[in-house]
């Protein structure tokens, strides 16, 4: 949604936008209120610090990248629109490290996603500091892949003797 005040940059990449939707979407909305924040932007934390300031009750990081391909033939970008979000596999080590860099600041809930195929990706997402996660492209590729997801998040349990998965929450221990 270009904010054609600020230059016609998304609203999503600076605190003060993403404050400002959020506020106005909070005083209509009486349910919770969960902000999806976009990937492209230098800091993560200060769009996310804006809706949690906003009152959201949530956020989920990340949306898809912006990307673009190229007919080499026509020399004409492939979507109308010549640019559109990439999501999937290939986005899930930026969906985690911004999760945990939200994770880190916030004192609302995160939510995990960006290339979830499988329990082990979820369980990455969880460790950075992601409370729950979505799986949205790897339901294209399998149609089973919310299902094993669940049972591989059981079988990490099993291995580990986890009897609370809240437990993991942001445990990842760095270097």
């Amino acid at each position: 949604c270009p904010n054609v005040k600020a230059g016609c940059l998304a609203f999503g990449t600076t605190y003060e936008g993403v404050k400002e939707v959020t506020s106005a979407v909070r005083k209509v909305l009486d349910k919770p209120l969960i902000v999806k924040l976009t990937p492209n932007v230098t800091d993560i934390t200060a769009p996310a610090k804006g809706a949690e300031d906003a009152g959201a009750d949530g956020v989920s990081g990340i949306n898809t990248l912006l990307g673009m391909k190229i007919d080499i033939d026509k020399r004409r970008p492939v979507l109308a629109n010549n640019t559109g979000g990439y999501s999937g596999p290939g986005i899930r080590s930026v969906g985690v490290r911004m999760v945990y860099q939200i994770a880190k600041e916030l004192k609302i809930p995160v939510m995990g996603l960006g290339g979830i195929m499988n329990g082990e990706d979820a369980i990455e997402f969880m460790l950075a500091g992601a409370s729950t996660i979505s799986i949205g492209a790897g339901n294209f590729v399998n149609p089973d892949c919310s299902i094993k997801t669940i049972e591989g998040i059981e079988q990490y349990m099993k291995k580990h003797n986890i009897e609370d998965l809240k437990s993991i929450i942001g445990t990842v221990q760095m270097n």
